[in-house]
């Protein structure tokens, strides 16, 4: 380049020598751009080889054995990765954000959860990317970039426990750990075509977790296999292994059907016709969930959002996803706000806008956010006793588009958190079953009963699941059939 200069200089006035010295300088600059370009490629397909799943590699290996084991470990030769909201003894846990982990030390323990595991025969090979301080159910990280969904790679993967889910939905890893507060492991299994599974409130130890909201906070994970799911399941909730067996009876929440932009023949018919093949299950009851749900949780009211209209009850609905989201930013604010006044961390739009809402907002009556919980949990209870189960879609949209949420993003969060709200706020537990795909995108129904009925959950998904994929199969070759009630408008959300 130097050369090219002194040439100019010596020769200024000779036109030539400005082509030759336009051209030199253009072709510096483009084999620039071409280096830059094929370092990006390069990025972009080491990225792709895990999908973006994964923050950093490492193997734990199960925990040593006795020479004669008295039998084989539940979970021998699995593998699974965890969220980067564990602590994993010798490693920062970094909540998804680079200042948490610039300003944290190496953890010197190991999570509770992550041990049962190691001790039960799987081996973890590494911790996942997710939502920045577990505050997002898109999936997308500013730092570290959005993992890419396996299922629809030009969509969101939900989150906050993206990664975990990814890694999943890619085939890298048998299961893996996330969490989940109002769907962030709900949302991604659901996006991603996977099974996920929320337990009841404090079912699993969250001592080695990050708190975001305790009183919501609950230990998930994902799996494409439903045994494997129930292996997890039976390790980490330590229930026993063989109960008597109840009968089924399952619940439609009707007008949450009716707010999916999913046929119901995708959905409804689907485990309708499922349950019919197989004993022990009782003729399915529809509701409207949403109006049991106004009668029997008084203190909503105190939300001024029960109108006298209650088609669909989307009323209240809103209103216990309003308490939900209150009770997250209340309980994150008293467990961060220090530390994010102090550090100033660097977040992306949208998780800075939620994080200063939350650290900003004055709580009033807050016990009231407590008894909506209570209450919830009650009312869900005597809905189901000991033998129901309340179906419901998982979520009622699509996967979003990538780099899309600012257009509608408060629209998608409120209409979400209206399904998300009732395993959250009752403290249930909630499976998420893949149901095939309806328009290019995945397809899944949830499954929620009461809290502590855990393994009777676990071990009803287990028994479905043949049955359901059949079914499935069945309906993706099948006629479209006329939705009768249709789907609600947007706008009357």
């Amino acid at each position: 380049m130097s050369k090219t200069i002194n040439l100019i200089k010596a020769n200024a006035s000779n036109p030539k020598v400005w082509i030759v010295a336009g051209i030199t300088v253009a072709g510096i600059l483009l084999l620039a751009d071409t280096t830059r370009r094929r370092r990006r490629r390069k990025a972009i397909i080491i990225q792709r080889q895990d999908f973006g799943a994964f923050l950093e590699r490492f193997d734990l290996i199960p925990f040593p054995q006795p020479p004669t084991p008295p039998a084989k470990l539940p979970l021998q030769g699995l593998t699974f990765a965890i969220k980067d909201i564990f602590d994993v003894k010798g490693y920062v846990t970094g909540f998804g954000n680079p200042d948490w982990r610039r300003t944290h030390e190496p953890s010197d323990k190991m999570a509770l959860v992550l041990t049962a595991l190691l001790q039960n025969g799987a081996k973890c090979v590494g911790k996942t990317v997710m939502d920045e301080l577990a505050f997002g159910i898109t999936g997308e990280n500013k730092h570290y970039g959005t993992p890419i969904n396996p299922k629809v790679q030009s969509n969101i993967p939900g989150g906050s426990s993206s990664g975990s889910a990814v890694a999943v939905a890619a085939e890298f890893v048998d299961f893996a750990l996330g969490t989940d507060t109002i769907g962030c492991i709900r949302i991604p299994a659901s996006f991603c075509g996977i099974l996920g599974f929320r337990p009841s409130h404090r079912a699993v130890s969250t001592i080695g977790l990050i708190p975001h909201s305790q009183s919501l906070d609950t230990i998930g994970w994902f799996a494409r296999d439903p045994s494997v799911l129930h292996r997890v399941g039976h390790v980490l909730l330590k229930v026993k292994a063989v109960e008597p067996k109840r009968e089924r009876r399952l619940v439609f929440a009707d007008d949450l059907f009716q707010l999916s932009k999913v046929t119901k023949q995708k959905t409804v018919y689907v485990v309708s016709k499922a349950i019919e093949k197989l004993s022990g299950y009782q003729p399915p009851q529809h509701i409207n969930f949403s109006q049991y749900v106004a009668s029997n949780v008084p203190s909503l009211k105190a939300f001024g959002q029960n109108s006298t209209n209650l088609q669909y009850g989307i009323s209240a609905l809103k209103a216990l996803s309003s308490v939900m989201v209150s009770l997250q930013s209340y309980e994150f604010k008293t467990n961060h706000e220090e530390w994010v006044k102090n550090v100033k961390p660097r977040l992306g739009p949208e998780i800075s806008h939620r994080v200063l809402a939350a650290i900003n907002t004055k709580y009033e009556n807050v016990k009231v956010l407590y008894k909506v919980g209570t209450e919830m949990r009650a009312a869900l209870q005597s809905l189901l006793k000991d033998d129901g189960i309340l179906v419901i879609p998982t979520i009622v949209d699509p996967p979003p588009k990538l780099n899309s949420m600012k257009d509608y993003s408060t629209e998608f969060h409120d209409r979400a958190c209206a399904v998300l709200s009732i395993a959250s706020m009752s403290g249930g537990c909630q499976a998420c079953v893949p149901l095939g795909n309806d328009a290019g995108c995945p397809v899944s129904v949830s499954f929620v009963s009461y809290h502590g009925a855990d393994k009777f959950l676990l071990d009803a998904v287990l028994d479905m699941n043949a049955s359901l994929q059949d079914q499935v199969s069945i309906a993706s070759k099948a006629a479209p059939l006329p939705d009768v009630n249709g789907n609600m408008d947007a706008s009357q959300w």
